[in-house]
């Protein structure tokens, strides 16, 4: 490939993580207010690696935390600072970049057939969960005091869940669409 071509590509590559990086910060906007609000971030995580890859998609997905980190309003409720990650709810802002990991790790192994996907969503999902609910357990033990693993599954996994399975549902979907129109990226 020629250096204007590479040149062009690499510019390509970086509009389009960019863009999806600021998705996923629209959708963390649109919330319902609850002790870890609901919103459309997994959506935008989900929709990011199935549109973009797994590579492109998870550099998506680790700007938008990064953005946050350095204080750029990204996340729910346009809040955004190392103590917003560093707090009870912030592993799983972190756990996105899993989800995006474990799809593009998928990806690699398999390619990028529908049940990959799928499977790659749920399983990111569940990794999201498990380590969330471990830095909400750690934090809340720290700074409130001992708090019991129904108890925090209760306020920040149970309820999720369904929302969670529609979301991917709806990402899947999106992405497969998306990609038959405009091409894998």
């Amino acid at each position: 490939m020629d250096t204007v071509k590479m040149r062009k590509s690499k510019t390509y590559d970086m509009v389009y993580i960019a863009i999806f990086a600021v998705l996923i910060a629209i959708c963390s906007w649109i919330a319902i207010p609850t002790m870890v609000p609901f919103t459309l971030q997994t959506f935008g995580v989900f929709l990011a690696v199935g549109v973009l890859g797994g590579k492109r998609g998870t550099v998506a997905v680790l700007i938008y935390i990064l953005l946050g980190a350095i204080g750029v309003p990204v996340w729910s409720g346009f809040t955004g600072g190392i103590g917003v990650l560093l707090n009870n709810t912030g592993g799983y802002i972190i756990g996105f970049l899993f989800i995006a990991l474990i799809m593009w790790g998928a990806e690699k192994l398999f390619g990028r057939k529908n049940w990959v996907m799928i499977v790659s969503m749920a399983l990111g999902l569940v990794v999201c969960y498990a380590f969330g609910t471990l830095w909400f357990m750690m934090l809340y033990l720290k700074n409130t005091g001992a708090i019991g693993l129904g108890t925090v599954l209760g306020w920040c996994v149970i309820p999720f869940i369904i929302p969670d399975i529609l979301k991917m549902a709806l990402a899947f979907i999106l992405s497969r669409r998306l990609n038959k129109v405009i091409g894998t990226l």
